[in-house]
C-alpha cells in the first residue's frame, strides 16, 4: 500500500525525523498528497498501458479477430538525494541557550531537500543528468504531440477557463488529484473567475494552509514551475527564453502518478564528530524516484500566457 510522506512519519518513533518530515510536507502541495511505494532493490520496471485490445460484433460462423493490448515497458530507478549539515561544537555549546542550533540547521537542510525534490518533480531529466529521476515534463513529454499535451496556442495564448476544463477532461479514470501551476497562473485563474462574477471554492488542508479549487480539484502552487517556457508549433521547445507556463493535471495513486522510495523513506543519519574541524555532522538522505503507471493519469496544458 502506498503511503504519503506525512503518514509514513507517523510510524516513526524518531522525533527528529518526524520534525524533518513535517518541515518538508507542510509547505509542499505535492508531498502532502503524493503517495510513495516502498520498493526493494534500486529500481522498478513497470508496463505503461498504450492501447486497449479491440472488441467487435460477430455473426454466427464469423471468424473472430484476435487483438491484444499494447504496453511500453519503463524503468524508474531510485536516485540518491541528500546533503550534510555541520554544526560547530563551540557555537552549539555557547549559543544553544537561545536556539537549538542543530535543530535549526537540520530544519533548513530539510527545506532544501523539499525544494530540490519539487524542482526535480517538474523538470528532472535522467537523459541530461543521470543522477536525477525523470519529472513531469519528461514523463508526460510536453515536447511530443499526444492526447495528454494540450496547447493553449501554437506559440502560446492567454489562459481561459475552458482550457482548464479541457485539461481536467484529459485525465481519464476519475478527476485529477491536483492542478499544479505557477503563482502567475493561479492569479490569472482568480482574475478570470472574478471577471465572470464568480468566486473560487476555498478550504484549508490538514496543515491549515489556505487552498482553492477549480471544478472540485485542488489548486497546488509550485514556485518551481517557470513562466519562461518557449512554445512553438504547439510543443514546448525550451524552459527559458519565453513567456509561457505549464499547468499540470495529476491523478495520484499506485496505478497513476506515484513516488518510489526505499524502505524508511527520508532518513536522518548522525555522522558525529569530524576529524578536520570542531563540528558534528548530520546527514539527510532520501532514495527516491517517480513513476507514471498510466499515461492517461496525467496531462499538461502548455503555452499558458498571462
Amino acid at each position: 500500500m502506498a503511503l504519503t510522506l506525512a503518514e509514513a512519519a507517523k510510524l516513526s518513533n524518531d522525533m527528529l525525523l518526524q520534525g524533518v518530515v513535517e518541515t518538508i510536507v507542510k509547505d509542499s502541495p505535492i508531498l502532502q498528497q503524493l503517495p510513495f511505494v516502498e520498493i526493494v532493490g534500486n529500481g522498478l520496471t513497470y508496463n505503461q498501458e498504450n492501447a486497449l485490445p479491440s472488441i467487435d460484433f460477430y455473426d454466427v460462423g464469423d471468424t473472430w479477430a484476435e487483438s491484444t493490448p499494447t504496453f511500453t515497458q519503463k524503468t524508474a530507478n531510485l536516485k540518491i538525494m541528500g546533503g550534510d549539515a555541520d554544526v560547530d561544537n563551540f557555537l552549539k555549546a555557547t549559543r544553544s541557550n537561545i536556539q537549538d542550533l542543530e535543530a535549526a540547521v537540520v530544519e533548513l537542510k530539510a527545506k532544501a531537500l523539499k525544494d530540490k525534490f519539487e524542482d526535480t518533480f517538474v523538470y528532472g531529466n535522467s537523459a541530461t543528468n543521470a543522477k536525477q529521476f525523470d519529472g513531469l515534463k519528461k514523463l508526460i513529454d510536453t515536447a511530443t504531440a499526444s492526447n495528454q499535451v494540450i496547447a493553449a496556442g501554437a506559440s502560446g495564448a492567454t489562459l481561459t477557463l475552458a482550457m482548464l476544463d479541457q485539461l481536467i477532461d484529459a485525465v481519464k479514470g476519475g478527476k485529477p488529484s491536483i492542478l499544479l501551476m505557477s503563482r502567475r497562473s493561479r492569479r490569472k485563474i482568480n482574475a478570470l473567475v472574478r471577471a465572470a462574477g464568480g468566486m473560487m471554492e476555498t478550504d484549508r488542508d490538514s496543515w491549515g494552509n489556505f487552498i482553492q479549487f477549480w471544478d472540485g480539484v485542488p489548486i497546488g502552487v509550485s514556485d518551481w514551475i517557470l513562466d519562461t517556457h518557449v512554445v512553438a508549433s504547439s510543443l514546448e521547445t525550451a524552459t527559458t527564453g519565453g513567456t509561457c507556463s505549464t499547468i499540470y493535471a495529476l491523478q495520484f495513486g499506485e496505478g497513476a502518478l506515484c513516488g518510489l522510495t526505499a524502505p524508511g523513506q527520508v532518513s536522518i543519519e548522525p555522522i558525529g564528530s569530524l576529524e578536520t574541524k570542531d563540528a558534528s555532522r548530520t546527514r539527510i538522505k532520501w532514495y527516491v524516484s517517480l513513476a507514471l503507471f498510466s499515461a492517461v493519469k496525467a496531462a499538461a496544458l502548455i503555452g499558458v500566457q498571462d
